[in-house]
Order: C-alpha cells, then structure tokens, then sequence
C-alpha cells in the first residue's frame, strides 16, 4: 500500500512507520520538523502541520490510506478531516487514545482517571475527537485506542482485540507494546475488519 503517515516521529508513529516499512509498504511519513526522519528505503519524509489545512491535503493527495497519530490536544480534529476529504483520501485510520475506553463499571477510562486525580492533556481532547469521527459517515475511518499502559517494547504479535471496552489482563492490568500496537494498526489497514467503528488492542 501507498501510505501516508501524520505523526511520523512520535512515540507511537515511529512504530507505525517501523511496522509499515517492515511489511513492504511505501510511506510518506510526515512531521513539523522532517529532518528527524533521515532517510530509509521506501520512505520519503515531508514537512506537514495539520493547521494548514491545505499544506496537508496536498501532502495527503495520491494515496491510499492516511494514518494520523498526532496529539489531539495540539491537533483540530475538524482541520484533519477537512484535509483529508480535500484530499480525496478515503481510508483512514486515528489513533485516539485509551480514555473514552468502558471499564466494568460502565464508566470510561478518563473518569476513572480523573477520579484519582490523573487527568493526561490528550486524553478528552482525544474522546471529543473521536466524537467528530464518528460522524464522518463519508469517510472509510477505524479508530484505535491502546491500552492503559503503552510503552517502548517487543514485538510480539500476541494481543487481543476488542471494541469499546478497556482490554485487562487476569491481574486487571492494561497494557501493550508500542510495537505490537503497530502491528495491530498495520493489520487492520491491510485487512479491514472495524470499518467505521473504533477497536483496541491489548494484552
């Protein structure tokens, strides 16, 4: 696949780009500051800011999917769709964070969160992104959260799937590799399976 990728030198995106080279894609990956990319076969790095809503579709135009890993507390949610639609892009996939993940209780991840005084900047910036999403009935959009925990990690290629429900281990601990959460991203752009809808990945 022709790829684009928003978000290329973060946490997360670095291991997207990682995985999507692994598997023999073509990528054009993108950062406010390119120069981080340096060079690798079957990359071209391209400076892009998603406030430039034009900028963006024209780094955005030619391919067939678009993957956005950005932080959505620094990133208009409205300015990435509106690029994307004037890109022709339909394919598209958001990472969006584990906040607006259900727990048991019924009451989502960030309320759990805040309740013992945690409150991450990304985190209900990234569920009133997911929001807008969802309304993005012309667009072929998948949503990703992680799990509670993603850290640097190994490739394993063992986790499970699920939908709107934080995944816990038999312990009650929530976690993935950033490795593995990029296998999980490259697995769903390659065989769709939550088209239109968000998933998660854990342990």
């Amino acid at each position: 696949m022709n790829i684009v990728l928003i978000g290329a030198t973060g946490a997360i995106g670095s291991r997207i780009l990682d995985e999507a080279l692994r598997r023999g894609h073509t990528v054009t990956a993108t950062s406010r500051d390119p120069a981080k990319l340096g060079s690798r076969p079957g990359m071209s790095g391209k400076p892009a800011n998603t406030s430039d809503v034009a900028a963006t579709a024209h780094v955005l135009e030619g391919h067939d999917a678009a993957v956005v890993s950005v932080k959505w507390n620094e990133a208009d949610v409205h300015q990435v769709l509106d690029a994307i639609r004037k890109a022709g892009v339909k394919r598209c996939l958001f990472v969006i964070g584990a906040g607006s993940l259900l727990r048991k209780d019924g009451r989502t991840h960030f309320e759990h969160m805040a309740e013992k005084g945690i409150e991450p900047p990304t985190s209900k910036p990234a569920a009133l992104a997911f929001d807008e999403m969802k309304k993005a009935n012309d667009l072929d959009w998948t949503a990703i959260s992680p799990a509670a925990s993603i850290q640097p990690g190994e490739r394993t290629g063992a986790f499970r799937l699920g939908l709107d429900h934080l995944i816990e281990d038999d312990k009650g601990e929530s976690r993935i590799s950033r490795e593995d959460f990029a296998i999980a991203i490259l697995d769903e752009l390659e065989t769709p399976r939550h088209m239109r809808k968000r998933f998660t990945a854990g342990y």
